[in-house]
């Protein structure tokens, strides 16, 4: 059967520009405190390299949370911070930009060919690194010898092949660092739907975190350190409703339910339905499908099933397990960033470090925050905070995370080191 009549609420963005004002930064005398800025060194994973719009790239980069924190640290006398920069704005390519497509406006891939010089090792001519985020990198990851072939990202700023990223952090004899790590632990669950990648268990996440901080804190190095965020309040899980099924025609809906009559907890009824889902639970034999539940959540990747004009995935075809989180799967998801965020919380009291609480901060983000006369909240595109891959900050999104990071150094060291003007970065460029 193919409904013709069946609408989906789902992403179609109006073609609009928007301007703000620039906030100008106060004057006053910045003032290091108790840190030690000789060398600074940021470790971390995608959200400390500067990856965004799905792809790490040179503008990226250059606006990178560690770049920014770097960038304001030279206040107070930080006299160095290098990037591995890409070569151009591929990076090593699935850049997404905004383009006009029927009419709405939708992230598509951006044209041209990556540098090959993108994929070459530049430590050599370009090396040693202070940032050391490494786009998928997991907390172990930056423990482990060969992870840069393993890693393009890292592969073409490593030492050697055989070098951890922790290892050459700490060739730089960094007197202050920051490391922001863990979200990966847990994002490959959140974002295969729960199929594939596990979270890595609670006990191997606090081993390898907690002995990078023994390292990092060995030769009397201060630090700052950040939590893990809600990964589930991101853009990635909550641009598409649970019941984007528009159901106007009741001869539509009645002959939706007779089709679904051998499967009588599956029903339709006229305005929003829920979408109809693969799930494998066995009292589900033998069709395996079901309707989303309230809380249940969507991957934005559902996006071009919903959208394909040949198979009428939600409804006919039920979208499959890999496109939604159930709330048992959430649950998990919730549990383990509970767990880490604990041992965070207790590795900066542990280490005497300054504390940065991201999760409190996106949780505040979603609901909408102002910064140098421009508004934010964490709606995909829209929204101003992440990019448009829907899981990354903006370069404004990392100005803000940045100066969170600030708040935390200044009020643990007495320090004054000088906040972003999150207006100074650029924002979603429309078409």
């Amino acid at each position: 059967m193919n409904f013709k009549k069946i609408k989906y609420i789902l992403l179609f963005l109006p073609f609009f520009l928007f301007s703000a004002c620039e906030a100008e930064l106060d004057e006053f005398q910045a003032d290091a405190g108790e840190l030690d800025l000789t060398t600074f060194v940021s470790i971390g994973n995608s959200l400390t390299a500067g990856f965004a719009d799905n792809a790490l790239y040179r503008s990226g980069q250059e606006n990178s949370i560690g770049n920014i924190l770097a960038n304001q640290l030279m206040y107070a006398g930080l006299a160095e911070f290098t990037q591995p920069l890409m070569k151009d704005e591929l990076g090593l390519g699935g850049r997404l930009v905004l383009g006009v497509v029927e009419g709405s406006l939708l992230p598509v891939p951006m044209p041209g060919d990556p540098d090959p010089g993108n994929f070459e090792n530049i430590f050599g001519t370009e090396g040693p690194f202070h940032n050391m985020g490494v786009p998928g990198a997991q907390a172990q990851h930056l423990l482990f010898p060969g992870y840069a072939t393993l890693n393009p990202y890292f592969g073409r700023f490593a030492s050697e092949p055989a070098a951890t990223v922790l290892e050459d952090a700490l060739a730089l004899e960094p007197t202050f660092f920051s490391l922001w790590i863990g979200n990966n632990d847990i994002l490959g669950y959140a974002l295969g739907g729960g199929e594939g990648a596990g979270i890595t268990p609670t006990v191997d996440f606090q081993q390898a975190y907690m002995f990078m901080l023994s390292q990092l804190t060995a030769g009397e190095a201060r630090g700052v350190i950040g939590n893990i965020p809600g990964i589930t309040e991101i853009p990635f899980f909550n641009t598409i409703p649970y019941n984007p099924i528009v159901l106007t025609d009741q001869n539509i809906v009645d002959q939706l339910n007779e089709a679904y009559a051998p499967l009588p907890h599956i029903n339709f009824s006229l305005g929003q339905n829920p979408l109809i889902v693969e799930d494998m639970d066995p009292e589900l034999a033998p069709f395996y499908r079901r309707q989303l539940q309230e809380g249940e959540l969507v991957l934005l990747t559902a996006l071009e099933l919903l959208n394909d004009p040949n198979i009428n995935y939600g409804v006919e075809e039920p979208l499959p397990a890999a496109f939604y989180l159930s709330l048992e799967q959430l649950s998990n998801i919730e549990n383990a960033i509970d767990e880490y965020n604990d041992i965070i919380i207790a590795a900066a009291a542990e280490f005497d470090l300054a504390y940065v609480d991201i999760n409190a901060i996106l949780k505040e983000t979603r609901s909408g925050i102002a910064f140098d006369a421009l508004e934010f909240n964490t709606e995909f595109v829209t929204g101003g905070a992440f990019s448009l891959d829907g899981v990354h900050l903006s370069a404004r999104g990392n100005a803000i995370v940045a100066n969170a990071f600030i708040a935390a150094i200044n009020s643990k060291y007495n320090a004054n080191i000088p906040k972003a003007l999150v207006s100074d970065y650029p924002g979603i460029i429309f078409p």
